[in-house]
């Protein structure tokens, strides 16, 4: 589920002269022209007497987290996974620090974005091996897993499941929002079908709230893995950007997550077959089993039925960038519990 963040406000012109002074044989500027792909951060094509880059304005991260990410890269990339490592300053630096805010420089990386739609079953296999290869190899190339403070294991107890009365509550202000707003238009409709439809989902389904979890399968993740963030040149990926949420976390989950992500169609149901083929890789390369996986089918359908980030963007924030994928979003949670055992069977058999 995206964060929403700062991105929503107008980007501040990035210090592209003072910049490219701490790189070496980098060139003199010519262009730089934001990326409008995506929802957080900044990002921009910088173009040099030298060549192509993508300058990244990192929003959220201090300098350390960032340097954590890059350090991941480089290392996957060591072991031929197809990433964008960032392009190291004169003096061996990966972060640049300009007014108080963070940057980093990475070689610009031809490519398109591929949704499950266009991608064929053998390329959605490729898809699940190559998510279960960067599980494994995060697991090879991260050394300081306990102390990182986003690990689970680290957060004072076990890991629980959202709470039905809470978003009976959300639920409640969402509606008011979505009724009262002026002028009213076809998404402020659908959105209140979609938000009593699930509270009545939530009723009857209530009592198969995931239990807590005190030791669930977890390991160094992506944590945003979708089709955003892999560009593809031809039917092969050629990087997976947006490493900003590197975290441990159930593993599996991520790679539920994604296949919601990739696979959904626009009627909100998912591409089974596509799954059980990407599925099917991602459990050979990442060694996982069908009980982790058929855990993370209901802990993530569960997690879907309760989430409303995209109403919470657009009710509470007044942030529309998300709109677009809520009508399939929505259909899928409704679609999803009516199919629980195929989309169980698709990701586990």
């Amino acid at each position: 589920m995206p964060r929403s963040s700062a991105a929503s406000a107008p980007a501040p012109p990035p210090p592209v002269g003072a910049l490219l002074r701490r790189y070496a044989n980098k060139g003199e500027p010519l262009s730089c022209e934001p990326v409008t792909q995506g929802l957080l951060n900044h990002g921009y094509r910088l173009v040099t007497t030298r060549g192509d880059f993508f300058l990244k304005h990192h929003l959220d991260s201090d300098r350390e987290t960032i340097r954590r990410q890059h350090r991941a890269t480089r290392h996957l990339q060591a072991f031929g996974v197809p990433v964008a490592p960032p392009v190291e300053d004169a003096d061996g630096g990966t972060v640049t620090v300009i007014g108080g805010r963070c940057y980093a420089l990475h070689p610009w990386i031809e490519g398109r974005h591929r949704d499950g739609a266009q991608l064929t079953t053998a390329e959605s296999r490729r898809l699940g091996a190559l998510l279960g290869r960067v599980h494994t190899c995060l697991d090879r190339v991260m050394v300081d897993r306990a102390t990182d403070p986003t690990d689970p294991a680290d957060a004072g107890g076990p890991t629980d499941s959202a709470n039905p009365a809470d978003t009976y509550a959300l639920i409640d202000e969402l509606l008011t929002l979505a009724r009262g707003r002026r002028p009213r238009d076809t998404f402020d409709v659908l959105a209140e079908h979609r938000l009593l439809e699930r509270r009545t989902l939530l009723e009857r389904h209530a009592h198969r709230r995931p239990p807590p979890v005190d030791e669930p399968a977890t390991g160094w993740v992506h944590g945003d893995f979708h089709p955003l963030n892999l560009l593809y040149r031809g039917a092969e990926p050629a990087a997976i950007v947006d490493w900003d949420r590197l975290a441990v976390q159930p593993r599996a989950e991520e790679a539920v997550r994604a296949a919601a992500i990739f696979f959904v169609r626009p009627d909100g149901e998912l591409e089974l077959a596509k799954v059980r083929a990407y599925a099917g890789a991602y459990r050979r390369a990442a060694g996982a089993g069908a009980e982790e996986l058929a855990a993370a089918v209901h802990r993530v359908w569960w997690e879907r039925l309760n989430d409303f980030w995209i109403l919470r963007w657009r009710y509470q924030l007044h942030d529309q960038r998300a709109d677009p994928q809520f009508p399939a979003a929505s259909a899928l949670a409704v679609w999803w519990t009516r199919e629980y055992e195929a989309v169980c069977e698709a990701f586990a058999a």
